[in-house]
């Protein structure tokens, strides 16, 4: 008789299995998609050419850079959604392999052991999903942001080119619109490769680091943040400094997105052996028993790798009272 694992394994795999056809079937209609919007987008490609080169007007040089730029869109939009799909239907299969190798009796050990894998795999699982969010949110920040405009300088080019010779003065107006729009493009660009990966976190460490992030998100989002130290400030482990970084980049992210607040304090306690970092909000608050039942990924990755270095993460909130999430990790002095 087929112990309770080895059923729940079966019930697993079935589950995968109709995941993996039902992600298949939608993977073969985007590329159809996807081909589609690429023959449009290749037609009004060569229609914007046809115009510049017939010498049109600027309202219906307008028109076509403006369905040009949505044709691009979408066919952004798509590309990042098939490749999304991909890249899920590969975790899928990985899981699918472990699933096979686990019925199969490949694996074969003890209650606890059983219990040990079984939660490796939901930690792989953990990370693989925050990773595919964070390439998600900075896909659409990349297109909502840098990649629109620069579509938008080659039309602002093209409309103060075609102006020189007719009316200087609005070319000239053009060209400072222009400009304005490159200098607040590069703003962003900088503050993309800055969330991406900040050199100076290399460079000076975690603590300059994090003032440095803790200005450039009161500017973006006019909250109030302030980054106090006490202890011994000091250089840490590198693998140490990337996720105390990463886990307050995420609390102050959803702090800005879900609490409503107006103020951020960002404490970090650097001790001879250990390490505690809290951030306390003065939003709205939440029970901290829904964050069990909640998709929050970051959350639950904070957590996941402060009891992995030896230490702990706590809640500390209620509906309507703020919020203090902290997390405490061992180090070597």
């Amino acid at each position: 008789m087929p112990n309770q694992d080895t059923v729940d394994y079966k019930s697993e795999l079935d589950e995968t299995q109709r995941a993996l056809r039902e992600i298949t079937l939608m993977i073969e209609q985007s590329q159809g998609e996807l081909s589609k919007l690429t023959q449009r987008n290749t037609a009004i490609t060569s229609h914007l050419q046809q115009v510049q080169k017939q010498g049109a007007g600027i309202d219906e040089l307008r028109m076509a850079y403006d369905s040009a730029l949505e044709a691009q869109q979408r066919l952004f939009v798509m590309r990042g959604q098939l490749e999304k799909l991909q890249n899920d239907k590969q975790h899928l299969e990985k899981y699918k392999a472990v699933l096979d190798k686990l019925i199969a009796g490949a694996v074969e050990s003890s209650g606890a052991a059983s219990a040990a894998t079984k939660s490796q795999m939901a930690g792989i699982e953990m990370i693989v999903n925050a990773q595919e969010a964070e390439r998600q949110r900075l896909s659409r920040q990349m297109h909502d942001g840098p990649a629109q405009a620069l579509s938008n300088f080659i039309l602002q080019t093209e409309i103060a080119m075609r102006l020189l010779d007719v009316d200087s003065a609005q070319a000239k107006d053009e060209l400072g619109n222009l400009k304005m729009s490159a200098m607040g493009t590069f703003q962003k660009v900088r503050n993309f490769i800055f969330e991406l990966r900040p050199m100076m976190l290399d460079d000076l460490g975690l603590i300059p680091t994090l003032r440095k992030y803790a200005d450039a998100f009161k500017e973006q989002t006019g909250l109030e943040v302030s980054v106090t130290v006490t202890g011994t400030e000091r250089r840490l482990e590198p693998y140490l400094e990337v996720m105390i970084f990463r886990a307050v980049q995420e609390l102050l992210g959803n702090a800005a997105r879900h609490s409503q607040s107006t103020m951020v304090k960002v404490h970090l306690d650097l001790g001879n052996d250990f390490l505690r970092v809290s951030v306390d909000d003065n939003g709205k608050g939440f029970d901290p028993e829904s964050v069990k039942e909640s998709s929050n990924l970051g959350l639950k990755l904070i957590r996941e790798r402060a009891e992995m270095l030896g230490g702990n993460f706590e809640i500390d909130s209620a509906v309507g009272s703020g919020a203090r999430i902290s997390f405490t990790v061992q180090s070597k002095n």
